[in-house]
């Protein structure tokens, strides 16, 4: 699908609320039909595994989700595959100050131990979750016990969640979900925003604003990302048994307003350059009018649901 800025920058200026609770309302209802689906599937189907690339939304899709199902009596539990990276050796640990490191490859999950877990959680059998401590590179025991009762569904978020090299499962144990930003935008001048750069404008205003890094940092991030989308995420979408489409027809506005000064100061890089004419063309949006349940807000700060 194709949206015009210009037509969303009429929406906007006719009635910005109504327009953003549309497109909340549009988001979320993709995500009730899943949880129908779900509660209905639950005593086959107890694992939920979501999948997408970087910046496509699945941490607050995998907790909105989840809130879904609670509320339909389905007591629910989200893990992270983050949780499960191996602890990066010392070796490893040179090669990624190096930026050397393939940090999107499905070699870094531990798909035995992530595998071993899952088998025991839909058995109903207790186990110890890992936690992975991202500022050492280490994985650790958090002391937490996850001890599913039947009829309990578990959701597990990661980009590396629909490879069957990585979770060894029976599929008819699963329902697969794959979410990202499927919506281009195109501009005045015809030029058009593929879904891999709104990834990366959402990426890089949290990264601006919660992580202490420039854009240019996340920019040269960039084809490293893209590279590991291409060989190991995009070949397993079609497993999924549910696809959603996690843009938004405002965001694009409110990331013209916090980032297009730091990227009209990039215009000389030819990724920059190529979003420009969109980002020119929208009508600065306030953060201050997305709501604190919002998708975005993972990307812009302030979710509820990231407490």
């Amino acid at each position: 699908m194709i949206r015009k800025m210009t037509d969303i920058n009429r929406s906007l200026a006719a009635d910005a609320a109504g327009f953003i609770d549309g497109a909340e309302k549009n988001y979320h209802r993709q995500l009730s039909d899943i949880a129908d689906f779900v509660a209905a599937h639950s005593r086959q189907c107890p694992l939920v595994l979501l999948s997408g690339p970087s910046g496509s939304g699945k941490t607050t899709s995998a907790l909105i989700l989840e809130d879904k199902l609670d509320r339909r009596g389905l007591e629910t539990h989200t893990l992270s595959m983050d949780n499960y990276f191996r602890t990066l050796t010392p070796e490893q640990h040179a090669l990624v100050a190096e930026e050397k490191l393939d940090l999107e490859s499905p070699d870094r999950v531990d798909g035995e131990l992530l595998t071993e877990q899952l088998r025991a959680i839909i058995a109903c059998e207790p186990v110890e979750l890992p936690v992975f401590n991202f500022r050492t590179h280490t994985r650790e025991m958090s002391g937490k016990i996850l001890h599913r009762k039947p009829g309990e569904v578990v959701v597990l978020e990661g980009i590396h969640a629909l490879n069957p090299a990585v979770i060894t499962l029976p599929p008819e144990q699963t329902v697969r979900l794959y979410v990202s930003v499927r919506t281009r935008v195109e501009g005045p001048d015809g030029t058009v925003l593929h879904p891999k750069y709104i990834r990366l404008l959402r990426r890089m205003l949290r990264d601006v604003q919660h992580r202490g890094r420039q854009a240019a940092d996340t920019l040269q991030m960039f084809h490293s990302v893209n590279r590991g989308e291409d060989n190991f995420i995009m070949p397993y979408k079609h497993r999924s048994t549910f696809d959603v489409d996690t843009f938004f027809p405002y965001e694009i506005n409110v990331y013209a307003k916090y980032l297009l000064g730091d990227l009209q100061a990039l215009a000389d890089r030819p990724e920059i350059a190529g979003m420009l004419p969109v980002l020119t063309a929208a009508d600065p949006l306030d953060a201050a009018a997305v709501p604190d349940t919002a998708l975005i807000r993972e990307f812009i700060g302030d979710s509820v649901y990231h407490k």
